[in-house]
Parts: C-alpha cells; sequence; structure tokens
C-alpha cells in the first residue's frame, strides 16, 4: 500500500481529508490544488473520519491527464470496491446506494444495457417538452415576486420533477424524495445529519425509505405498465436477463441522487457565477442561443458538482510518474482536473464562449462516463433560456450557503432578487 512518506510534503500543504479544507471559499481551495499540481501532483493523504474504520489513506490526482487515463483505463483503475467514498463501506452499502458506480465489468456492463432501455434518444427526446413546461411554469411560480431562494424555488425543482416524472413517482412524493437525497448527499452537513455518530444509520434509514418507494412502484408497474422509465425497466429483458427488484430500487436511488445534484448544482452556481461575472452576462445576452451551448458546458465545468470520484489499483500500476501499488486507493478530484492550467486558458475565469472545453464534470471518458449528462445538459439548457429571456436581470444577493462535503459541490440556499414581472 501506498504511504504518505512516498511523496514530498511541503509548508502550507492542505489536507483533503479534512472536511475543514471543503468549507474554505473556493478561491483558497482553487489555491491549494493548484499548489498541489505544481508542488506534488499525485499526493498521498489520510482517509476521512465518517465513523467508520479508516484504511491506510488514498491517492488524489490533481491533473486533468491523470485523471482521464485514470477514467479510460477501468481494468487497472477499478470501481467495485466503492466510487463515491475514499473509505471502504460494507459491500451491501456499497451496491445499495451506489448501484451502476460501484460495480466494473461485467456486471457494470450487465445493467447499463438493461437501464439504457430507459434512456433511449426517443425517450430523451420526448422530455424536451415537459423540460420546456416545467421550466417555464417554475418562472411563472416566481416571477411576480422579484426575490426568492433560487435553490428551492428554481434549480432544485426542475431536475426533481424530471427525475420524479420519469420514473413515474407522483407529484405528492417529490418533497419526500427530495429529503431523503439530500440526507444521501450531505451526510457530513450538521443540517441534514444533526449527529456525527448517527450518519450511518440516516444514511441508511433514507436509502431503505426510496427503495421502499420504488419496491411499491415496481411492483404496481409489473401488473399495470405505463410509459414511464420505471415500466420500462421493470419489463426490460436482455439476453434473458432482468433487473431484480433490489437492483431497481439501487438504481432509483442512483437516478434521484446523481439526476438531481448535478443540474440543480450546476444551475444555481451559474446564478451566482453571472452575478459575479456581469460581463459574462453580458456577452451571453447578447447571443443567448449562440452562447447557451459553451456556457452550459463551463458552467458545469466551473462548478463541477461532484468533486471527486474513488478508484482502486486493481494491479500494480504507475500514474503521473508515481509508482502505486495493487490495491491502493485513487480520488479522481475532477474539481481540481477541470482547473488544470495545461489545458484550461485561465482556468479559475468564467468564460462563457470557452472553446474547446474538455472538462471531466460528467466524469471522464469510459464506461462510467455519467449516464444522464445528455439529460443534465439539455435542463440547464432550457432552465437558462427562460431565465435569461424572462428575468435577465436575476442576481444573487448574498453568497451562497454551501452544502458541507468532500464528495458534492453544492449550494443549499442561494437568494436571488430581480425584476418582478420580468421583462415582458
Amino acid at each position: 500500500m501506498g504511504t504518505s512518506t512516498a511523496t514530498s510534503v511541503w509548508a502550507g500543504r492542505p489536507d483533503l481529508s479534512d472536511i475543514g479544507f471543503w468549507t474554505a471559499p473556493i478561491t483558497e481551495r482553487a489555491a491549494a490544488f493548484a499548489a498541489l499540481r505544481e508542488h506534488e501532483p499525485v499526493p498521498f493523504f489520510p482517509e476521512p473520519d465518517i465513523g467508520l474504520p479508516r484504511g491506510p489513506g488514498f491517492w488524489a490526482l490533481t491533473r486533468l491527464a491523470d485523471v482521464v487515463e485514470a477514467s479510460r483505463n477501468a481494468g487497472v483503475f477499478i470501481s467495485g470496491k466503492g466510487a463515491t467514498n475514499v473509505v471502504d463501506q460494507p459491500p451491501e452499502f456499497r451496491e445499495f446506494y451506489g448501484s451502476m458506480i460501484n460495480m466494473d465489468d461485467p456486471r457494470h456492463a450487465r445493467l447499463r444495457r438493461i437501464v439504457s432501455r430507459g434512456f433511449t434518444p426517443r425517450r430523451l427526446a420526448d422530455l424536451t417538452d415537459e423540460v420546456q413546461r416545467t421550466a417555464r411554469t417554475i418562472v411563472d411560480d416566481v416571477i411576480e415576486q422579484g426575490e426568492c431562494d433560487a435553490v428551492s424555488a428554481i434549480s432544485a425543482r426542475l431536475p426533481l420533477k424530471i427525475v420524479c416524472d420519469m420514473m413515474g413517482v407522483p407529484e405528492s412524493q417529490y418533497g419526500f424524495v427530495f429529503d431523503r437525497s439530500n440526507i444521501i448527499l450531505g451526510p457530513n452537513d450538521p443540517e441534514y445529519v444533526a449527529e456525527t455518530g448517527n450518519i450511518i444509520t440516516a444514511l441508511l434509514q433514507a436509502g431503505h425509505d426510496l427503495a421502499e418507494l420504488m419496491r411499491d412502484l415496481g411492483r404496481h408497474r409489473a401488473e399495470n405498465p405505463t410509459d414511464d422509465v420505471t415500466s420500462a425497466l421493470v419489463n426490460a429483458e436482455i439476453d434473458g436477463e432482468r433487473l431484480t427488484p433490489d437492483e431497481l430500487a439501487s438504481f432509483f436511488i442512483l437516478l434521484v441522487v446523481a439526476g438531481n445534484e448535478t443540474t440543480r448544482n450546476a444551475i444555481s452556481w451559474g446564478l451566482h457565477l453571472l452575478t459575479e461575472h456581469p460581463e459574462q452576462r453580458a456577452v451571453w445576452l447578447a447571443d443567448i442561443d449562440g452562447v447557451t451551448p459553451t456556457a452550459v458546458e463551463e458552467i458545469v465545468r466551473w462548478a463541477s458538482p461532484v468533486i471527486y470520484m474513488r478508484r482502486t489499483l486493481a494491479v500494480d500500476a504507475v500514474l503521473g510518474g508515481q509508482q502505486m501499488r495493487e490495491g491502493d486507493k485513487v480520488a479522481l478530484f475532477y474539481w481540481a482536473a477541470n482547473r488544470d492550467p495545461a489545458t484550461f486558458r485561465d482556468p479559475d475565469a468564467l468564460d462563457v464562449r470557452r472553446s474547446p472545453n474538455p472538462h471531466v464534470g460528467f466524469g471522464g471518458a469510459g464506461p462510467h462516463f455519467c449516464l444522464g449528462a445528455h439529460l443534465a445538459r439539455r435542463e440547464m439548457t432550457v432552465m437558462f433560456r427562460e431565465l435569461l429571456t424572462r428575468v435577465p436581470d436575476i442576481a444573487a444577493t448574498a453568497p451562497p450557503q454551501r452544502l458541507t462535503s468532500m464528495f458534492i459541490n453544492g449550494i443549499k440556499r442561494l437568494p436571488v432578487a430581480f425584476t418582478p414581472g420580468g421583462v415582458g
């Protein structure tokens, strides 16, 4: 196993396992990663204390090229030992919460083939009108107020409704799903899990609640199929195989969590960024159709809603000039890679016309690239177009209240204001 003595330690070196590092100002985080890339691009850190036995530590990838190489080489940098936490979790816990994220081939390929039946191009195309209607309704509901919390009133509503509607979850359960997904995404945030010692219990209960919701819905759809994704998944059969009830429940947890967080946090960060960079807002407003595609990619790059994913070495390997051993843990820090000056000019700046923009905000190329990336891009495109055409002066009135997390670059609240009634 690797140890921290295998790398140099210099004054001012950050500790990525310290939750305090992740609550520091974003500018400080960016400066720390910049220093790591310069002095120690593949550093080694102890594992964070989350109430589970800690292992020997993990390597941190901070450069884009290293993250991309590890992502593509999935046979060496495997996911089956855990992808969403550098601390080892019980196997049943991993599969319950991670679904495909915590699997390697051939199990990963099997499950992805089946669930892809619910994400066909035709089905995603059919969602376009629903995304547009939902975005219009969201703006309708706030436009006369002149102010709101952007997270709860705008950015969280769109992906939550789309994912729940896709799966056939009734509107009466939206709040239930939202609350449970917040616990799963924010176990280190005292707002969602008040007592640190009860993190595991809280996570298990939240996951159990969502799983039971999907098991009940799956049983009903097996007998009374409709045109939703749950019906497609329950009845999909490839090479004689179907999803088990537990696999369906686990995938639903993955979908409502992953399907909500990227879009929710990217839209929230985008509104914050447009407030901080009025010159970029002006560029976007001057050519909404032309700029929106690159602006959406730039917001995902800058925000990097998923901060990292973990891999485990299946065999000895060298990456970024660092010798790693079988069993070593590696964290692919997308947030740092997306600010690598070797690839991105002026990486800490927001440039809504940035092109090319080979970011890894949806993960690196390879078998674990985000299944919902196309849908997330569509949701962001529609939501920002609706906001910029109807309330173009929408701006944050206070700094974002950030989620306490090493895993998710989240915003819990962001107060915004705009001209009541919009532009007419």
